[in-house]
């Protein structure tokens, strides 16, 4: 059975589209080139994962993540992906031209960007107009979050550790308190 993360992407994918990634930017001396979206998309896609997934004092943002790299190459090998992503995209700027005096997503003030994400972030805002944003939001979303903690700063950020090899098991303090504190046969 493959794990999967939250787009559905296979873990052990994800782990070969970071190398994708790492690989291409290596060859094109450490800047990436997108591979399915164009300039202004792509500047789309990391503003989009920075403002998902954005650094603070514990991990990086996604797009020191790679998250933008994930998405594209992700796009590049997946038509049907690519047609959402690109008119996802398409969508955001007409929307956000109509909400800030005409400008793209990117060239909006962080102000007008994040009330723009308010709206699209919940089913509850979706009306006849919102409806593909919102749809197109959820899977840049997921995308987001796949590429964050499938790659080495999300993969600290959770504190994992690997499997390690242990000559004895004991049960932490917290999980025994936790199942005793829920157990529908305590006293």
């Amino acid at each position: 059975m493959a794990v999967t993360v939250a787009a559905g992407v296979p873990a052990d994918a994800a782990q070969h589209v970071h190398i994708a990634a790492g690989e291409a930017k290596a060859a094109a001396g450490g800047k990436y080139t997108p591979k399915a979206l164009n300039a202004h998309e792509y500047a789309t896609v990391r503003r989009l994962t920075e403002l998902i997934i954005p650094a603070d004092d514990v991990s990086g943002s996604a797009v020191e993540a790679g998250a933008p790299e994930f998405i594209d190459l992700i796009a590049a090998n997946n038509e049907a992906l690519r047609t959402e992503v690109v008119g996802g995209l398409a969508w955001l700027d007409r929307a956000m031209e109509k909400r800030a005096s005409g400008k793209s997503f990117v060239e909006a003030a962080v102000g007008d960007q994040t009330a723009m994400l308010d709206i699209i972030a919940f089913r509850k805002n979706e009306t006849h107009e919102t409806s593909h944003g919102i749809a197109f939001f959820d899977w840049m979303r997921r995308l987001t979050a796949d590429a964050f903690y499938t790659s080495p700063i999300g993969v600290k950020d959770v504190g994992y550790m690997g499997n390690k090899g242990m000559t004895k098991f004991e049960v932490p303090l917290s999980a025994i308190k936790y199942a005793v504190n829920r157990s529908p046969f305590k006293g």
